[in-house]
């Protein structure tokens, strides 16, 4: 299963055509990340990643702002560890509900906490988080072995080794950087196969 996760910053060209792109081919979801978007600002270019995800039957995954997915009535929201202990009860209201894990305990506490799916990171190098060394393929396996729901990989996620990150036990990847960068978006669920 194939997440795109936007971030407008690496997007060379215009970005609402891209999610379009991207939703044409139909990956599992599309994440409006966004995070250094305002309240308003989110929340007004949500609508319009909405429109885009609805009408190519592709499902949006809000970042962080529950009351805006509330708002908008989108059913699957990704949270940090520490939204998932503020807000538990605001977010059993989701149809899914995913946590962001940089360890095995928490991804344990995750589960227990009524996480549909983990995404696990960051496993290689990547660019978005220069400097900080990955946790790597053997973390990656430990949060996979260590809970029953699935495990989406992120961080350095390419064509060249996603296929690794799958056999470590991931169900699924998350890719950033390929998806707002790609010349041919609407190909990434065929390059990326499961």
């Amino acid at each position: 299963m194939l997440i795109c996760i936007t971030n407008q910053k690496l997007c060379r060209d215009d970005f609402l055509n891209r999610i379009n792109e991207i939703a044409r081919g139909k990956p599992h979801a599309i994440m409006l990340r966004e995070k250094d978007l305002s309240e308003i600002d989110y929340e007004n270019l949500a609508i319009q990643v909405k429109e885009i995800c609805d009408n190519h039957q592709v499902n949006l995954i809000i970042n962080q702002s529950i009351e805006i997915a509330d708002r908008l009535k989108v059913g699957a929201v990704q949270v940090s560890i520490d939204n998932l202990r503020e807000k538990s009860e605001a977010i059993k209201n989701f149809d899914q509900v995913g946590v962001s894990v940089h360890s095995v305990d928490q991804a344990k506490e995750a589960e227990a906490s009524g996480a549909d799916y983990l995404i696990a990171g960051h496993i290689f190098p990547t660019e978005c988080k220069k400097g900080l060394p990955p946790r790597g393929l053997r973390f990656l396996k430990e949060v996979c072995d260590c809970v029953s729901i699935p495990v989406f990989a992120i961080g350095g996620i390419s064509e060249a080794n996603y296929k690794i990150a799958l056999m470590a036990g991931a169900k699924g990847i998350c890719i950033m950087s390929e998806a707002m960068t790609t010349d041919h978006p609407e190909t990434l669920s065929q390059r990326f196969v499961f």
